[in-house]
């Protein structure tokens, strides 16, 4: 038997490598490749939550009087580009009020990039401000096309971003930070995006926002409540601390089901299509998730499980991500057979 070539399978391993570090936002054991360093440190696992959001705006855009593919492929870049450097400020500023440690949740799911030594506290900040100089030429490029609302968009989920954990705002520890992520991966990612697309944004597409907003509000929410017995006695009131266990537990599930429910009222009102209600095959990933929500996360990690202590942010993720594809292809068949509702909104 014929022996692959050294090339093909350093090649081979180093896509692999890749592959892991998307899938479980943790490199595989061994030596780590610059590419696989950067999928780690820029946490580019979670990155899908921000193209699904743009997907949906595409996809309802699709049809409408104005729709500029080139500009609609910008802004979900310009998007995907300020989710990345959100979660690397995030690292620099949690690591500078000491909120980060080696016993706190964000060293132990993942390597941290500062802490661990992926990366110098230097070449994080050099990075931030490389992705932030990168989104903000897009968002001028944007603005000169569309006017003055894409630089309101843009600065208000700019703004949202930094003050989610930056000083003096510090939204995630005064039970804001929920509300923000509601904010930022709705109204402000679907609906900017849209506008970026064809240059007027209506309520329905504001209404259609909402669901896909929820799902990742649900994903963020099961973080915190992981988190609650660190971010406790650090004075971290996240809404989770509020509201205490078992009544965030209660709540995330409510953000779930909600989903479902929005995305209905909005095919009935006719800001989203019928396809779009493919989404409600992940019904059943719910009732199976279920459980885990009404009662508290398990003493120790299930075998091979990669993202510990994160428990119910890992299962509200396999949900999110299961029903936010499905919510994309729904409009992407109602897209490709002209079922826009965009004929509705005129």
């Amino acid at each position: 038997m014929t022996e692959a070539p050294p090339r093909r399978r350093f090649s081979s391993r180093r896509t692999s490598s890749w592959l892991y570090a998307l899938a479980t936002t943790n490199p595989p054991p061994g030596t780590t490749d610059p590419v696989t360093r950067w999928i780690v440190v820029t946490r580019a696992a979670v990155l899908p939550m921000t193209l699904t959001a743009g997907l949906v705006a595409g996809l309802l855009a699709v049809g409408q009087p104005g729709l500029d593919w080139r500009l609609l492929t910008l802004a979900i870049v310009g998007i995907t580009l300020a989710h990345l450097a959100n979660n690397l400020m995030n690292d620099l500023y949690d690591t500078s009020s000491g909120s980060d440690s080696a016993s706190y949740p964000r060293a132990l799911y993942a390597p941290h990039p500062i802490l661990s030594g992926l990366v110098t506290r230097r070449a994080l900040i050099t990075a931030i401000m490389l992705v932030n100089v990168a989104d903000l030429a897009i968002l001028v490029i944007l603005t000169v096309a569309r006017g003055w609302p894409i630089l309101a968009f843009g600065l208000a989920g700019f703004v949202l971003s930094v003050a989610y954990t930056a000083p003096p705002l510090r939204l995630k520890k005064r039970g804001l930070g929920e509300p923000d992520v509601l904010v930022v991966w709705g109204p402000l990612m679907v609906g900017g995006t849209y506008y970026a697309a064809v240059g007027s944004v209506s309520w329905q597409v504001l209404l259609a926002s909402l669901p896909y907003g929820l799902l990742c509000t649900a994903v963020l929410m099961g973080k915190h409540i992981d988190k609650i017995p660190f971010d406790t006695p650090l004075g971290i009131r996240t809404l989770p601390v509020l509201l205490g266990a078992s009544r965030a537990r209660a709540a995330t599930l409510g953000l779930m089901v909600a989903f479902y429910v929005l995305v209905v009222v909005s095919v009935l009102v006719g800001a989203m299509p019928w396809p779009a209600l493919l989404c409600l095959a992940a019904l059943p990933r719910l009732v199976k998730i279920w459980p885990h929500y009404r009662k508290p996360a398990p003493a120790e990690p299930p075998k091979d499980f990669p993202v510990w202590p994160l428990w119910f942010a890992a299962v509200a993720w396999v949900h999110t991500r299961q029903a936010g594809a499905l919510l994309v292809v729904g409009l992407a068949v109602a897209a490709a057979f002209g079922m826009s509702p965009a004929a509705l909104w005129s």
